[in-house]
Protein backbone atom coordinates (compact mmCIF):
# COMPACT_ATOMS: atom_id res chain seq x y z
CA UNK A 1 0.00 0.00 0.00
CA UNK A 2 1.25 3.37 -0.95
CA UNK A 3 2.34 5.29 2.38
CA UNK A 4 0.58 9.44 2.89
CA UNK A 5 3.36 11.74 1.48
CA UNK A 6 0.89 15.03 1.63
CA UNK A 7 -0.13 16.69 4.60
CA UNK A 8 -1.61 14.78 7.28
CA UNK A 9 -5.61 14.26 6.61
CA UNK A 10 -7.15 16.52 9.59
CA UNK A 11 -4.32 19.29 8.02
CA UNK A 12 -5.95 19.23 4.52
CA UNK A 13 -9.40 19.36 5.53
CA UNK A 14 -8.77 22.84 8.16
CA UNK A 15 -6.58 24.35 4.74
CA UNK A 16 -9.99 23.27 2.57
CA UNK A 17 -12.14 24.90 5.42
CA UNK A 18 -10.20 27.87 5.39
CA UNK A 19 -10.45 28.29 1.78
CA UNK A 20 -13.78 28.19 2.02
CA UNK A 21 -14.17 30.81 4.41
CA UNK A 22 -11.79 33.55 2.73
CA UNK A 23 -13.99 33.01 -0.08
CA UNK A 24 -16.83 35.16 0.96
CA UNK A 25 -14.14 38.17 1.62
CA UNK A 26 -12.19 37.42 -1.34
CA UNK A 27 -15.20 37.43 -3.73
CA UNK A 28 -16.48 41.08 -2.12
CA UNK A 29 -12.88 42.34 -2.33
CA UNK A 30 -12.49 41.72 -6.04
CA UNK A 31 -16.19 43.21 -6.56
CA UNK A 32 -14.62 46.03 -4.56
CA UNK A 33 -11.68 46.51 -6.37
CA UNK A 34 -12.92 45.91 -9.94
CA UNK A 35 -15.12 48.79 -10.78
CA UNK A 36 -17.08 47.66 -13.98
CA UNK A 37 -18.09 44.31 -12.00
CA UNK A 38 -18.85 46.63 -9.47
CA UNK A 39 -21.42 48.79 -11.12
CA UNK A 40 -22.61 45.87 -13.07
CA UNK A 41 -24.11 44.22 -10.21
CA UNK A 42 -25.10 47.73 -8.69
CA UNK A 43 -27.43 48.53 -12.00
CA UNK A 44 -28.22 45.04 -13.95
CA UNK A 45 -28.15 42.80 -11.24
CA UNK A 46 -29.58 45.14 -8.00
CA UNK A 47 -26.53 43.44 -5.65
CA UNK A 48 -25.00 47.11 -4.38
CA UNK A 49 -21.84 46.65 -1.97
CA UNK A 50 -22.35 50.15 -0.91
CA UNK A 51 -25.98 49.77 0.70
CA UNK A 52 -24.53 47.87 3.71
CA UNK A 53 -26.82 49.82 6.02
CA UNK A 54 -30.13 47.77 4.78
CA UNK A 55 -31.13 45.45 7.10
CA UNK A 56 -30.40 46.84 10.03
CA UNK A 57 -31.85 45.33 13.39
CA UNK A 58 -32.40 41.74 11.49
CA UNK A 59 -31.25 38.40 13.00
CA UNK A 60 -32.37 34.91 12.54
CA UNK A 61 -35.13 33.54 14.50
CA UNK A 62 -32.49 31.29 16.42
CA UNK A 63 -30.53 34.52 17.63
CA UNK A 64 -27.94 34.37 15.69
CA UNK A 65 -26.44 37.93 13.71
CA UNK A 66 -26.26 38.57 10.29
CA UNK A 67 -23.65 40.38 8.67
CA UNK A 68 -25.29 42.83 5.93
CA UNK A 69 -23.19 42.69 2.64
CA UNK A 70 -25.26 44.21 0.19
CA UNK A 71 -28.60 46.64 -0.79
CA UNK A 72 -30.98 45.98 -3.45
CA UNK A 73 -33.02 48.96 -5.42
CA UNK A 74 -36.20 48.51 -3.22
CA UNK A 75 -34.86 48.25 0.13
CA UNK A 76 -33.74 44.52 0.37
CA UNK A 77 -30.96 43.51 1.84
CA UNK A 78 -28.30 40.54 0.99
CA UNK A 79 -26.23 38.70 4.42
CA UNK A 80 -24.28 35.86 5.08
CA UNK A 81 -25.40 33.95 8.13
CA UNK A 82 -22.65 32.60 10.47
CA UNK A 83 -20.12 29.71 9.16
CA UNK A 84 -22.07 26.01 8.96
CA UNK A 85 -19.69 23.36 7.85
CA UNK A 86 -17.07 26.02 6.06
CA UNK A 87 -19.65 28.07 4.32
CA UNK A 88 -21.66 30.85 4.71
CA UNK A 89 -25.44 30.75 3.94
CA UNK A 90 -26.88 33.70 1.93
CA UNK A 91 -29.85 35.04 3.14
CA UNK A 92 -32.49 38.16 1.71
CA UNK A 93 -34.89 39.86 3.50
CA UNK A 94 -36.53 42.51 1.72
CA UNK A 95 -38.98 45.47 2.38
CA UNK A 96 -41.94 44.20 2.43
CA UNK A 97 -41.26 41.64 5.45
CA UNK A 98 -40.48 38.70 3.06
CA UNK A 99 -37.17 36.30 3.28
CA UNK A 100 -35.10 33.75 3.50
CA UNK A 101 -32.49 31.44 2.54
CA UNK A 102 -31.23 31.63 -1.19
CA UNK A 103 -27.94 29.90 -1.11
CA UNK A 104 -25.39 27.85 0.36
CA UNK A 105 -22.75 30.37 0.36
CA UNK A 106 -21.54 33.76 -1.58
CA UNK A 107 -20.63 31.89 -5.05
CA UNK A 108 -23.46 30.21 -5.20
CA UNK A 109 -25.46 33.30 -4.37
CA UNK A 110 -24.16 35.35 -6.77
CA UNK A 111 -24.69 32.30 -9.62
CA UNK A 112 -28.19 33.25 -9.11
CA UNK A 113 -28.09 36.66 -8.84
CA UNK A 114 -26.46 37.32 -12.35
CA UNK A 115 -27.75 34.22 -13.69
CA UNK A 116 -31.71 34.85 -13.34
CA UNK A 117 -34.90 37.09 -12.25
CA UNK A 118 -34.31 35.46 -8.92
CA UNK A 119 -36.35 37.83 -6.92
CA UNK A 120 -39.76 37.68 -9.08
CA UNK A 121 -39.15 33.88 -10.13
CA UNK A 122 -39.64 33.34 -5.81
CA UNK A 123 -42.83 35.81 -6.22
CA UNK A 124 -44.24 34.01 -8.89
CA UNK A 125 -43.63 30.78 -7.85
CA UNK A 126 -47.29 28.90 -6.85
CA UNK A 127 -46.46 28.70 -3.06
CA UNK A 128 -42.80 27.00 -4.29
CA UNK A 129 -43.96 25.22 -6.94
CA UNK A 130 -40.40 24.17 -9.23
CA UNK A 131 -42.79 23.91 -12.40
CA UNK A 132 -44.70 27.49 -11.72
CA UNK A 133 -40.93 28.31 -10.88
CA UNK A 134 -39.62 27.49 -14.24
CA UNK A 135 -42.38 28.63 -16.44
CA UNK A 136 -42.20 32.42 -14.44
CA UNK A 137 -38.64 32.27 -15.04
CA UNK A 138 -38.25 31.69 -18.69
CA UNK A 139 -41.20 34.61 -19.26
CA UNK A 140 -38.69 36.95 -16.82
CA UNK A 141 -35.48 35.80 -19.11
CA UNK A 142 -37.36 37.26 -21.85
CA UNK A 143 -38.57 40.15 -19.93
CA UNK A 144 -34.62 40.68 -19.18
CA UNK A 145 -33.38 40.15 -22.60
CA UNK A 146 -35.80 42.37 -23.93
CA UNK A 147 -35.00 45.37 -21.31
CA UNK A 148 -31.56 44.83 -21.60
CA UNK A 149 -29.97 43.06 -24.80
CA UNK A 150 -26.66 43.57 -23.00
CA UNK A 151 -27.72 41.18 -20.53
CA UNK A 152 -25.79 38.02 -21.52
CA UNK A 153 -22.15 39.43 -21.92
CA UNK A 154 -22.65 41.41 -18.88
CA UNK A 155 -23.10 37.94 -17.17
CA UNK A 156 -19.93 36.62 -18.62
CA UNK A 157 -17.85 39.66 -17.62
CA UNK A 158 -18.77 39.32 -14.09
CA UNK A 159 -18.64 35.78 -13.96
CA UNK A 160 -15.36 35.88 -15.76
CA UNK A 161 -14.00 38.10 -13.19
CA UNK A 162 -15.31 36.27 -9.94
CA UNK A 163 -14.63 33.09 -11.42
CA UNK A 164 -18.43 31.97 -11.28
CA UNK A 165 -20.48 30.22 -13.64
CA UNK A 166 -22.91 31.15 -16.15
CA UNK A 167 -25.69 28.12 -15.20
CA UNK A 168 -28.64 27.29 -17.91
CA UNK A 169 -31.75 29.19 -16.10
CA UNK A 170 -33.67 25.37 -15.22
CA UNK A 171 -30.49 24.64 -13.06
CA UNK A 172 -30.60 27.71 -11.03
CA UNK A 173 -34.24 27.57 -10.51
CA UNK A 174 -33.60 24.08 -9.07
CA UNK A 175 -30.72 25.24 -6.86
CA UNK A 176 -32.95 28.29 -5.92
CA UNK A 177 -36.16 26.53 -5.22
CA UNK A 178 -33.96 23.78 -3.00
CA UNK A 179 -32.40 26.47 -1.05
CA UNK A 180 -35.34 28.72 -0.11
CA UNK A 181 -37.03 25.41 1.02
CA UNK A 182 -34.98 24.85 3.59
CA UNK A 183 -35.80 28.21 5.28
CA UNK A 184 -37.55 26.63 7.59
CA UNK A 185 -36.82 26.51 10.30
CA UNK A 186 -32.87 27.64 10.92
CA UNK A 187 -32.74 30.50 8.26
CA UNK A 188 -36.14 32.21 8.94
CA UNK A 189 -35.26 36.46 9.32
CA UNK A 190 -36.80 37.87 12.49
CA UNK A 191 -36.88 41.80 13.65
CA UNK A 192 -35.04 42.73 16.66
CA UNK A 193 -39.12 43.01 18.32
CA UNK A 194 -39.55 39.57 17.34
CA UNK A 195 -41.52 40.03 13.77
CA UNK A 196 -41.16 37.09 11.87
CA UNK A 197 -40.46 37.69 7.60
CA UNK A 198 -42.73 35.74 5.76
CA UNK A 199 -41.29 32.87 3.67
CA UNK A 200 -39.86 33.86 0.39
CA UNK A 201 -42.28 31.89 -1.91
CA UNK A 202 -45.19 34.03 -3.57
CA UNK A 203 -48.57 32.01 -3.63
CA UNK A 204 -49.38 34.02 -7.43
CA UNK A 205 -48.15 32.26 -10.52
CA UNK A 206 -47.70 34.97 -12.86
CA UNK A 207 -48.93 38.87 -12.05
CA UNK A 208 -52.63 39.56 -11.53
CA UNK A 209 -53.08 42.00 -14.17
CA UNK A 210 -52.15 41.40 -17.72
CA UNK A 211 -50.45 38.13 -16.76
CA UNK A 212 -46.93 38.02 -18.47
CA UNK A 213 -47.23 40.39 -21.47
Amino acid sequence: MDQWVGPEPCVSVALAIVHVMASSDHLLDLIQNTPDVHGLLRTSFEFDIEQKQRGEGLRLASGSPLETIAGDFAGGAYFLCTEIGGRRPVIFGNSEGEGGLIADDLADALEIIIGLGWQDCLRFSGGGDVEVMQASAQHLERHLSRDNPEIAEERARVAAVLSLRVLPVADLVIRLQAAASRTQPDYVVTTEDGEVYDPPFGEYSEPRYGGWR
